[in-house]
C-alpha cells in the first residue's frame, strides 16, 4: 500500500506504538510518586488542600493506566508478530523480566484499586497513604522490568548463540546486563520530572486563566519544586548515561556528539549542521567537555565513529535528538529553580504571567524529552536489534500486510487518545476543585487570592 518494504513498514509501526505509549507509560510511572507525597503532606500538615489534590490526580491517573495497558498489549503483541526472528532468538533469553513485568503491574492494579476504594475508610489516614507505596513499587518495578529488555538489547548477555539456537541461558546475568543500572535510573528520574512538570504545566495554565484559588497555587508549589528535585536526578542520571555509552556503545555517542576521529581533549558539540564534507558548522563548541563528560579527565581520549564499520554506525541526524533531550532538560531546571528563588526572596513574585507560561511550557516539552531520548536510545543502536548478534533486517518480518496493520494501529491510537481527553475534561470541567473542597471539607474555604 505504501510502497515500503515490511522492515520500514515494521520499524514505522513499532515506533508509532512506542511513541504513543510512552506518554502513558511516563504517567503511569511518575504520578503515584506525586499522589504519594500530595497526600503525606496533607496528613502531616492536616491539610485538606493536598489531600484533594492526591483525591484528583488519582482520579485521572486511572484513566491514563487503561490507555496505557492497551498500549502496552500492543507492544506485546507487535514483538511477536513483527520481530518473530528477533524474538526467536532472543525471547528465550529476556522472558524473565516480560514475565515479571506482567506480574509487576498485576501489583500495582490490585493496589490501585485498594487505595482508590478506601478514602476516608481509615480512623488513621496515614494507613491509607501506605496503600500508595505498592503503587509506587509496582509501578516503578514495572518500568524497571521493561528497561531491562531495552538494555539487553544493547548490551546482550547471559547466553551463547550456535547458527539460531540459543544456549547457556543465564536469565538474571541476561537482565542485569551492563546498561541495565543507567538505563533504569535514566528511566525513572525522567519520568518522575516529566510528570510533576506536566502537573505543574496543567496548575499554571488554571492559574494563568482562572487566576486559580489557594489550592492551585500550592499544588504550583509542589508540583515545581518537585520538577526541580527530578531534574536534578535526571541530569545526573544522564551523566551516568553518558559515561556508560563512552565505554560500552561508543559509537552511539560518536554519532550522538559528530566526534568523527579519536582524539584527547574532546570538545563537546552543541546544535550545528554538517556539511557535504561531514565538517560541521554553526555549532557551539565547548572545548575538552566530551572529554570530560565521558570521563571525567579534560585530556581523556574520546573513541570517534571512525573506528566503527561504516555499516554499523547509527545515522548522524541523533545528534538532534540528543541535543534537544539535554536542552529541555535544563530549561525544566532553570524554570523550576527560578520559581524556587522568586519563592524564597518575598519581594518578587512567583505567580507573575511570564513565569508561569514559563512552566506552562515544561509539561509538553518534558515529554517530547521523553520521546527525544527514546529516538536517540532506539535509533542510536541502529542497524542493530540485538546489539552485535542480529541487525533490523534481519528480525523483521516478511509478511506484506504490515501496512494494513499500520492503519489499523492509527485508527486505535486516535480512538484512544481522543476518548482518553474527553473524559478526563468531563471528569475535572464539570468538577472543579474549588467545589469538591467546599463538598468534602465544608470546613475550609476555597479562597481566591488575587495575583
Amino acid at each position: 500500500m505504501f510502497g515500503l518494504d515490511s522492515v520500514v513498514l515494521s520499524r514505522m509501526l513499532t515506533s508509532l506504538t512506542l511513541a504513543f505509549h510512552i506518554i502513558f507509560a511516563t504517567i503511569g510511572v511518575g504520578v503515584p510518586v506525586m499522589v504519594s507525597i500530595a497526600e503525606f503532606i496533607g496528613i502531616k500538615k492536616k491539610d485538606p488542600h493536598y489531600t484533594l489534590l492526591a483525591r484528583r490526580w488519582t482520579r485521572g491517573f486511572t484513566i491514563t493506566v487503561a490507555v496505557g495497558v492497551v498500549t502496552g498489549t500492543a507492544i506485546g503483541l507487535q514483538l511477536s508478530l513483527l520481530w518473530p526472528s528477533f524474538m526467536q532468538i532472543a525471547g528465550n533469553v529476556i522472558s524473565l523480566p516480560l514475565f515479571m513485568e506482567t506480574f509487576a503491574f498485576f501489583f500495582e492494579a490490585i493496589f490501585l484499586g485498594a487505595y482508590l476504594y478506601t478514602w476516608d475508610r481509615f480512623k488513621n489516614p496515614i494507613y491509607h497513604w501506605l496503600l500508595s507505596i505498592p503503587v509506587i513499587i509496582g509501578s516503578t518495578m514495572s518500568a524497571f522490568f521493561i528497561t531491562t529488555v531495552n538494555a539487553f538489547m544493547n548490551t546482550p548477555q547471559g547466553f551463547e548463540l550456535e547458527g539460531r539456537t540459543i544456549t547457556a541461558i543465564k536469565p538474571l546475568e541476561a537482565m542485569f546486563n551492563p546498561a541495565t543500572p543507567t538505563k533504569v535510573f535514566h528511566v525513572i528520574t525522567s519520568s518522575y520530572m516529566t510528570s510533576a512538570a506536566v502537573l505543574a504545566g496543567i496548575t499554571a495554565v488554571i492559574i494563568l486563566f482562572r487566576k486559580g484559588s489557594l489550592y492551585h497555587k500550592k499544588a504550583l508549589k509542589l508540583t515545581v519544586i518537585a520538577s526541580l528535585f527530578f531534574a536534578l536526578l535526571t541530569a545526573f542520571a544522564g551523566d551516568l548515561s553518558a559515561k556508560f555509552l563512552a565505554d560500552h556503545q561508543p559509537e552511539k555517542l560518536a554519532a550522538g556528539e559528530w566526534h568523527f576521529e579519536s582524539e584527547k581533549g574532546a570538545d563537546l558539540i552543541v546544535f550545528g549542521t554538517l556539511n557535504e564534507n561531514k565538517e560541521v558548522e554553526h555549532a557551539i563548541r565547548i572545548p575538552k567537555a566530551l572529554s570530560f563528560l565521558a570521563h571525567e579527565d579534560f585530556n581523556a581520549e574520546v573513541t570517534g565513529l571512525d573506528e566503527t564499520p561504516k555499516d554499523e554506525q547509527p545515522p548522524l541526524w541523533i545528534h538532534y535528538m540528543f541535543d534537544l533531550m539535554v536542552s529541555i532538560g535544563f530549561y525544566v531546571l532553570g524554570i523550576s529553580f527560578l520559581y524556587f528563588l522568586m519563592l524564597k526572596i518575598k519581594k518578587f513574585n512567583e505567580h507573575n504571567k511570564w513565569l508561569l507560561w514559563g512552566i506552562v511550557l515544561t509539561g509538553p516539552l518534558s515529554m517530547l524529552a521523553i520521546e527525544f531520548g527514546w529516538i536517540f536510545a532506539e535509533v542510536g543502536r541502529q542497524p542493530w536489534i540485538l546489539r552485535g548478534y542480529m541487525k533490523v533486517a534481519e528480525g523483521a518480518t516478511t509478511s506484506s500486510h504490515v501496512d494494513l496493520m499500520f492503519l489499523l494501529f492509527i485508527a486505535v491510537y486516535a480512538v484512544l487518545a481522543g476518548g482518553c481527553i474527553s473524559v478526563l475534561r468531563k471528569m475535572f470541567k464539570n468538577n472543579p476543585a474549588e467545589l469538591e473542597l467546599e463538598h468534602r471539607y465544608p470546613q475550609v474555604a476555597a479562597t481566591k487570592e488575587d495575583e
